[in-house]
């Protein structure tokens, strides 16, 4: 496993960018160069693009601007504006997980994910749980091409460290307590699922690092 795939899963700063830039350097260090690719179904760079030039074209009317707002939870009621956007959603996952990924690692490059696949599956079940999307071909197709990691990792913080750290990165639309409180579960109960090694992201951020590259024996520590 020369070029591994790694994926870092976690609540709001759990400290998934900062593990993800000290592995990213660790390979780099050791001759390698690493991709950190960032996902999240429906706000991918490619289908932000896309959802950008739909603004512009429909005036917002078709697509709302970014964050909670009640345009955007009208539009989302929308059967079928909701069926295009997973679909979307769903496809250009299709093409980062199915084909860009083994891609990059085919070309003998480690593969960093900032999110993976069942994160994206969490967003899903709790935004949209009326769409019952986990029936789809599509979703199916996509769970098919996704390849398993051969590292995954769930950086586990209490909800308020959570909701404290969000607050110091001023981040835009940090998630509301009750769904960040129903997505530290649902996570809980995805890391079994999909075998997920749960860290303690409240540990030093060196002693963290050292037991990540750890649980990737393929990688050198030194």
């Amino acid at each position: 496993m020369t070029n591994p795939l790694v994926a870092f899963s976690g609540l709001d700063g759990a400290g998934k960018s900062t593990q993800i830039a000290l592995l990213a350097a660790h390979l780099r260090r050791q001759g390698q160069e690493p991709v950190v690719i960032w996902t999240r179904g429906g706000y991918t760079p490619l289908f932000s693009a896309l959802k950008t030039l739909l603004r512009r074209l429909s005036g917002r009317r078709l697509v709302p601007e970014a964050g909670p707002s009640q345009q955007r939870s009208q539009t989302m009621a929308r059967p079928a504006v909701l069926r295009l956007w997973l679909t979307l959603a769903m496809l250009d996952l299709v093409w980062i997980y199915g084909v860009r990924v083994r891609m990059e690692r085919w070309r003998g490059r480690p593969v960093i994910c900032d999110r993976y696949l069942w994160d994206t599956e969490i967003d899903f079940r709790l935004h949209y749980p009326q769409a019952r999307f986990d029936r789809w071909l599509l979703w199916r197709l996509l769970v098919w091409s996704t390849p398993r990691p051969d590292a995954a990792f769930l950086l586990s913080i209490p909800l308020d460290e959570s909701m404290r750290r969000s607050q110091l990165k001023n981040e835009p639309f940090p998630t509301p307590p009750d769904l960040l409180a129903r997505r530290q579960e649902i996570y809980k109960r995805a890391a079994q699922r999909n075998h997920l090694l749960v860290l303690d992201g409240l540990q030093p951020v060196d002693q963290l690092a050292g037991e990540i590259l750890a649980a990737i024996p393929a990688i050198p520590r030194a």
